[in-house]
């Protein structure tokens, strides 16, 4: 087969020069990164690809086939040879005759582990039957949306047919069935009814594709999903205009500021059980769909594929909002949509739950729809959101698919969907646009799964600041730095503000280097600028969704050669360390209130705020201001925002408020020796222990000691502390209060 010639859409990435000298589990890694690289042909997460290969038994020296498959949870973009799990195949193809029918199904898993092969602790996905009971060396199961496309249609059969006399091909169909051990015994026995066949069309749920060879099973693979896009898309070029019923608004112009706004609000409703973090996206696909005269019923229907679902939950939220309107109105409709969604959510678990169902999850939506606007998803991390709006864009690559392949005119809604079969009857199913969704009663069997449960009890405990977010200002060095990574060690997502830009992306790349590439986004920021600070709290608005913890370590110290200090230089050191802090607080808080979320704000006060000395004045009573401030704020913004501070006494290494300059001549003032061709570090190192020796624990305060102090008080564990400063002075008895 010439791929040059056979493939429009797709690209056959496959190299020779790389192939050829990799082992079968190597090849297969190699084949799942390919497949799993390109989101059009499964999801992240999604998908399954396996290979029957032969090896030596460890325990008697015979050469056994070996069935290497995808383990559970694992990502075919990826994966690593250690994330199959290997099975002997003849014993996992005697399970058959333990298999005593689908009641009793889900028990089969627990047989799977006695079929490892070696010393192998991957757990087997759900799949694992189907792939081990096709008779094919390589096989691979997708999810491509012009592939659900045709599953979810209500005329799939016929439109399958037509595929294979246009294209060459010989797809079977197979109505829907859960995945599991049933669905095994159902594929084989259509594999062997349709010999010659080269692919199966899973009702409501994806594909399954196959190969004598690595090669051969991309190959056809790739090709039979290209031939697909070419399919759907020569329908969808007849439709154009009439898809989705036709335009209903059109976008607004200003809907990027628009989701800024009202990104907190909506973060704030569906966070009401637990918080998550969001993701908004605009694509034109989005844009079509939300727009669109069909966009309610198709979104209220849910969506097919159970890998869409899992994620984006039965269905999305849609606001049927005029874009014409304003915010209020938009606001309120938000407000009884949510309403809607958690009573829905409720009678849909009542209606379908039995007595050993897992309890009640999260009733708010994952997925919010906004004409005019666009999509909002969210998840328990920016990745999780992220991949969550993926995956509803897909599911609207599947309606708009589906669309395109239905007639000219609506379907009744009686009618005999070929999704239908032994698992479900045709009056389950329900169909809009020759879109066929899957019926709730379905959706709940995989959603509260006993095996799904299983999986989610195997993914690690999340971290004390898991799902929350928080924006540190100062944060491109000294203390600043150091709470944006321990915020990360945290499980935090960290914004890192800063006026010096260069030193925030340098630091956000750190913690990239410790929670991962999505954790973090540098801000530039002037805190004397109340528009700054809202553009830097937009731009957290935009990249997670909204905020809960703000960090404040930015501060001005004032010096001059001669010791005096100017009127403009105290009107500065009062503007930075004071007003800013009030400002960068007083614009925080109405992100708060429109989030209705539990916040804090940690702001940094000084042990100079209690000792009074000649030469810091300006600095001294600057830091005064701001110890109160936090009581004031503490006040103000109770009961949904909790306001703190810590008071270090001086921290010299890394901070920027000691230039080479200010070292030099503090060392000077206190006498104490130096050389002159010393490191900015080593004059640091030399003041810094002259002013650990007048504290009690004559330890120099690190700006890690300070982070940890903050940390804390941004933390779970002070969740009834607020208006207080934690001193991180060493036990400098002239702060003492009295």
């Amino acid at each position: 087969m010439s791929t040059a010639i056979q493939l429009r859409y797709l690209t056959d990435k496959w190299n020779p020069a790389v192939a050829d000298k990799l082992s079968g589990p190597e090849l297969l890694e190699y084949r799942s990164n390919l497949l799993g690289s390109d989101l059009r042909l499964t999801n992240f997460g999604g998908g399954n690809t396996s290979s029957k290969l032969e090896f030596t038994d460890p325990l008697d020296g015979e050469r056994r086939q070996v069935m290497w498959v995808k383990g559970s949870g694992g990502d075919l973009g990826t994966i690593k040879t250690s994330g199959f799990a290997t099975l002997y195949l003849d014993k996992l193809l005697a399970l058959r005759n333990k298999y005593q029918g689908v009641e009793l199904e889900d028990e089969m898993v627990a047989m799977y582990p006695l079929c490892v092969f070696g010393n192998n602790a991957v757990a087997s996905s759900i799949d694992t039957p189907l792939h081990g009971f096709l008779p094919f060396p390589h096989v691979d199961h997708l999810h491509p949306d012009w592939g659900i496309a045709l599953a979810a249609s209500a005329n799939g059969v016929e439109k399958m047919e037509e595929f294979n006399r246009e294209f060459g091909h010989h797809l079977v169909w197979l109505p829907w069935q859960r995945p599991g051990f049933e669905l095994a015994m159902m594929m084989r026995e259509v594999v062997e009814q349709h010999p010659g066949c080269d692919g199966v069309v899973l009702g409501g749920h994806g594909l399954f594709t196959w190969g004598s060879t690595q090669r051969e099973c991309y190959l056809n693979t790739i090709t039979v999903i290209d031939h697909l896009g070419q399919f759907v898309h020569a329908h969808a070029e007849k439709k154009q205009g009439k898809l989705f019923g036709g335009k209903r608004y059109e976008a607004r112009s200003d809907r990027a500021e628009l989701a800024t706004k009202i990104m907190p609000v909506l973060r704030g409703r569906v966070s009401a059980a637990r918080k998550l973090i969001g993701t908004y996206s605009d694509l034109p696909e989005v844009l079509d769909f939300v727009d669109s005269h069909n966009a309610p019923p198709l979104a209220h229907l849910g969506t097919s594929c159970p890998d869409h679902f899992i994620r984006t939950k039965i269905r999305p939220m849609f606001i049927d909002w005029d874009p014409a309107g304003d915010l209020t109105a938009l606001h309120e409709k938000i407000d009884s949509a949510i309403a809607q969604y958690r009573r829905e959510y409720a009678d849909y678990y009542k209606t379908h739950a039995l007595p050993a169902s897992p309890a009640i999850r999260d009733a708010n939506p994952t997925v919010v729809l906004v004409p005019g606007i666009g999509m909002f998803s969210f998840g328990k991390n920016k990745s999780e959101s992220r991949i969550t709006g993926e995956f509803y864009t897909n599911a609207i690559h599947v309606m708009h698919g589906a669309d395109a392949l239905g007639g000219s005119g609506e379907l009744p809604c009686d009618i005999e969907v070929p999704q239908a079969g032994p698992a479900a009857p045709a009056s389950a199913f329900k169909v809009h646009s020759n879109y066929v969704a899957l019926p709730a009663s379905e959706a709940f069997r995989i959603e509260y799964w006993a095996l799904e449960e299983a999986k989610i009890r195997r993914q690690p405990p999340e971290k004390e600041l898991s799902r929350n977010i928080a924006l540190i200002v100062g944060g491109g060095s000294g203390i600043g730095r150091e709470a944006a990574l321990l915020a990360a060690h945290r499980g935090a997502h960290v914004a890192v503000a800063d006026r010096d830009f260069e030193g925030a992306q340098r630091v956000a790349e750190e913690v990239k280097a410790i929670a991962g590439k999505e954790t973090a986004v540098a801000v530039r920021i002037d805190i004397r600028d109340r528009s700054s600070i809202r553009q830097a709290l937009d731009a957290v608005v935009a990249h997670y969704g909204g905020m809960d913890i703000l960090i404040n370590t930015a501060a001005l110290f004032p010096s001059s050669p001669d010791g005096v200090i100017s009127d403009a230089q105290w009107a500065l050191t009062l503007e930075v360390n004071v007003t800013a802090n009030y400002l960068l607080a007083d614009e925080a808080a109405k992100l708060f209130t429109a989030q209705g979320l539990d916040g804090c704000v940690v702001l940094t006060s000084s042990a100079n705020a209690v000792v009074a000395k000649r030469g810091s004045e300006a600095y001294d009573v600057s830091k005064a201001a701001v110890s109160h401030l936090v009581r004031e704020l503490a006040v103000t913004l109770a009961p949904l925002v909790r306001v703190n501070g810590i008071s270090p006494a001086t921290v010299v290494k890394g901070s920027t408020m000691f230039p080479r300059d200010r070292v030099i001549a503090s060392l000077k003032k206190y006498n104490l020796p130096f050389e002159e061709s010393a490191t900015d570090e080593d004059l640091r190192t030399i003041l810094a222990g002259f002013y650990a020796k007048r504290t009690l624990t004559h330890k120099p305060i690190d700006p890690k000691d300070c982070a940890e102090a903050i940390l804390f008080l941004a933390g779970p564990h002070a969740r009834c502390t607020t208006g207080h400063l934690i001193p991180v002075d060493g036990g400098l008895t002239e702060a003492y209060l009295r």
